[in-house]
Order: C-alpha cells, then structure tokens, then sequence
C-alpha cells in the first residue's frame, strides 16, 4: 500500500517538472524570438531555471521514496 503511495508521489513531482520545464522552454521561445539579440542571456536563465524545477522535482522524488521506511 505504501509503495503505491510513495510512486504516486514520485510521479506528481515528475509531472510538475515536466510542466514546468515546458512552461520555462516555451517562454524563452517566444523571448528569444521576440528579441533574437538577447538570446544568450535568455538561454542562460533558461538553463539555470530547468536545472531549479529538476533540483525540486528529485526532492520531490527522493521524500517520496524516504516515506516507505
């Protein structure tokens, strides 16, 4: 019972984190091409931003599993 919990968890955080790396991607897509000048600077807050979601998402994923004891 408690491992179908902790996956379900472990699934909802990777799901957030799908959504919200596509939110970041399609945003900076319309930035860039909106001003194709800065998109060096776009792409590096882009970057930084995704690798944020990920960090919270396998935080996510590790209390999920650290729950089944």
């Amino acid at each position: 019972m408690f491992g179908s919990i902790a996956a379900l968890g472990a699934g909802l955080a990777v799901i957030g984190a799908g959504i919200g790396i596509g939110q970041v991607g399609g945003k900076a897509m319309e930035g860039i091409s909106r001003q194709p000048e800065a998109a060096s600077k776009i792409q590096t807050a882009m970057i930084i931003a995704a690798a944020l979601i990920e960090g919270a998402a396998l935080f996510g994923v590790v209390v999920s599993f650290l729950g089944l004891k």
